[in-house]
């Protein structure tokens, strides 16, 4: 008998996280994360080549910033930067954000910095 998964509270998840910028996997779905992330101020800015990337605000403000321009983001709004576009994510007063990506996908993308996180499971 197969053994059914345990529904996850984002909120609680959300509530643990101690520092902005560091993703928490949440589920799995075929190859890809669901993560969740609390940012704050700017992040390093980035692509990811081979993949595109799904932001989900959950609360909060988020801007991505873009060459062709920015995009800001409110509770229940959803973007996806195409792969390959360079993006900075920004929140002056901080959001809570959940992202669809590869597995192995890296949070800094092409563009490793203080803010590279290792992917963490909860």
């Amino acid at each position: 008998m197969a053994v059914v998964p345990a529904p996850v509270d984002l909120a609680t998840v959300l509530a643990r996280i101690q520092r902005p910028w560091e993703p928490r996997t949440v589920a799995v779905l075929n190859d890809y994360d669901v993560r969740v992330v609390r940012t704050h101020g700017e992040f390093t800015r980035h692509s990811h080549p081979e993949t595109d990337e799904v932001f989900l605000v959950l609360s909060g403000s988020l801007t991505i910033r873009m060459d062709d321009g920015d995009v800001t983001l409110g509770p229940g709004q959803l973007f996806v930067v195409p792969k390959g576009t360079s993006h900075q994510p920004y929140s002056p007063d901080g959001a809570e954000v959940l992202l669809v990506e590869p597995s192995a996908t890296v949070n800094t993308g092409d563009t490793p910095s203080e803010l590279t996180a290792g992917r963490r499971v909860v």
